[in-house]
């Protein structure tokens, strides 16, 4: 069943069936689809194995929000509560030609405009309670690119961003880079496994990808989450997609 998308006319929602088989994926530096890599071999952006469509094709404005009740874990710790309502971004998308067939958009998200909300004692809770009011985790989106099958609904987005750990004024951690796919299937590492949830005919989906952590220049951040290890993501999440030319 194929996605109905109008440029004279508001966004969009598709409507999919999901019909292209589920496929896992490998934790190296970070975890990914193995067929999102093999469709991405001819042109290439700077410093990804993402494929760039042609700028013939045409192009779409896509929207991305975060919702509640979603989860972050690392280590070996229970994962934390995490609500993310009010994460937004926008960005754009082409069809990758070499595989219209298969209804299948390149779609990157300017960072400038993507917001994640912190991790704070009003959006986090860890074993029921809400963080302690002083400890305070920012994110800070680098890269948010991949694709969007419009049949089928699958997503499978690049995802790399710095964590900043602060504890009031006394303390602050260099920078923790992630760096994951966060895909509507399966990602499993050693530790750490979830499984996301294909886009939807209203735009929702489960995004969720497992990373590994490499140690940073800091004893203290190193111990306390037993550097390296790794870690999980679970965003419930709205992709609208609308036709722009």
């Amino acid at each position: 069943m194929g996605c109905k998308i109008n440029p004279s006319t508001p966004p969009v929602l598709c409507k999919f069936k999901p019909t292209r088989q589920e496929l896992r994926t490998n934790t190296l530096f970070f975890s990914s689809s193995s067929s999102f890599r093999e469709k991405s071999q001819k042109i290439r952006y700077p410093s990804t194995d993402l494929e760039v469509p042609s700028t013939e094709a045409k192009s779409y404005t896509v929207s991305f929000r975060t919702e509640r009740d979603c989860k972050l874990g690392i280590s070996r710790y229970p994962d934390f509560e995490y609500n993310a309502e009010g994460g937004r971004g926008t960005g754009s998308g082409a069809e990758v030609t070499e595989n219209l067939a298969d209804n299948e958009l390149f779609v990157s998200f300017d960072p400038e405009t993507l917001y994640i909300p912190q991790l704070t004692s009003s959006t986090t809770k860890f074993l029921g309670l809400p963080l302690p009011p002083f400890l305070k985790i920012d994110i800070v989106p680098l890269v948010f690119q991949g694709s969007i099958n419009k049949e089928s609904g699958q997503v499978d987005l690049e995802f790399k961003a710095k964590f900043l750990f602060t504890a009031g004024s006394i303390y602050k951690a260099p920078p923790l880079l992630v760096k994951t796919v966060l895909t509507s299937e399966e990602s499993k590492g050693t530790m750490k496994s979830g499984r996301g949830k294909r886009l939807n005919e209203e735009g929702k989906c489960k995004l969720v990808g497992v990373a590994t952590v490499d140690p940073i220049d800091d004893f203290l951040m190193n111990s306390f989450l037993g550097l390296p290890t790794e870690c999980l993501a679970e965003l419930n999440s709205m992709i609208i997609i609308s036709g722009s030319s």
